[in-house]
């Protein structure tokens, strides 16, 4: 009898273990798998939200992580990663955009080169505008209500601005605000056929969908052909090596990023927008995971 109590007692503790067991190694569930926390910094541009929000569904939904993402200003998003507050960040445009922000931290993040290659920055107008160059600017003055619609005052997009109004000595005020003010009034400008110079960047959905032309500019205030680079933390190598592979194999075409962010911009929701064109970019996110996490 003592020795059918003493089994029976055993086998009891045996099924409570390996009840804790499963539980603990991860039996509760997908969250008790998944691997991170991955920090992404991103500023609240359409190019800098599609890319951010393509890495986050594939750490997601091909790598099992948890992924934390954080909009930001430009330069709070360079101090982040200097400080290693973050992990990586997918939009640092160089050499010129961004390259006062990379000059004070280039000691302290790791520069993973160009994700993508032949960007470009400039002022902006609509097709029917018949001026083709910033130095034509002043003498129709009156026909863009002497303003320069900006976005956000930290974008290295506004400072070239700044530069090129005294450069070209140009009697305009630069207005600051936001991606989405400048695309409002780009829109009703174009609605009403009224000439409008916005700040502007390619690849940019609003080539698709409207006839713009960028003015051109002599002085090579806005510089030349850019490209778009990814940047890690210090450290990130040794800590995530699989993380630090996906960002460094991380390559894709202006048509590539045109295409998420029209997603975006279509489906109103960049989580979702971002899965739909992972769903019809198989091959080439593919190309982008560590070996042991591709499609076979």
């Amino acid at each position: 009898m003592r020795k059918r109590i003493v089994l029976l007692i055993s086998l009891m503790l045996l099924v409570a273990f390996s009840a804790v067991t499963i539980v603990g190694c991860g039996g509760g569930g997908k969250q008790a798998d998944k691997k991170g926390p991955v920090k992404l910094l991103y500023v609240q541009w359409a190019c800098a939200s599609a890319e951010t929000h393509v890495m986050k569904a594939i750490l997601e939904d091909k790598m099992g992580y948890e992924v934390e993402i954080m909009d930001v200003t430009a330069a709070a998003m360079y101090e982040g990663l200097a400080n290693k507050k973050a992990d990586v960040f997918f939009t640092a445009w160089l050499p010129v955009t961004h390259g006062e922000y990379m000059k004070q931290v280039k000691d302290d993040v790791v520069d993973l080169g160009p994700s993508m290659e032949g960007a470009k920055i400039g002022l902006v107008v609509p097709e029917y505008v018949t001026i083709d160059s910033i130095e034509e600017m002043n003498a129709v003055k009156d026909k863009f209500d002497g303003k320069i619609i900006g976005i956000d005052a930290g974008a290295g997009i506004m400072q070239a601005s700044t530069e090129a109004l005294k450069d070209y000595n140009l009697d305009y005020e630069l207005v600051e605000g936001s991606e989405g003010t400048m695309i409002a009034s780009l829109k009703q400008a174009i609605d009403n056929n009224k000439w409008v110079v916005v700040t502007g960047w390619t690849p940019h959905w609003k080539f698709a969908r409207w006839d713009l032309k960028y003015l051109d500019d002599p002085k090579k205030d806005y510089g030349e052909a850019e490209t778009i680079n990814t940047i890690v933390r210090k450290g990130l190598k040794e800590d995530m090596p699989e993380l630090y592979t996906l960002f460094d194999n991380f390559a894709w075409s202006q048509e590539d990023l045109a295409s998420a962010m029209a997603l975006a911009d279509d489906m109103g929701n960049s989580e979702d927008a971002a899965r739909e064109w992972i769903k019809q970019n198989p091959e080439l996110v593919n190309s982008w995971l560590p070996d042991e996490y591709k499609d076979k």
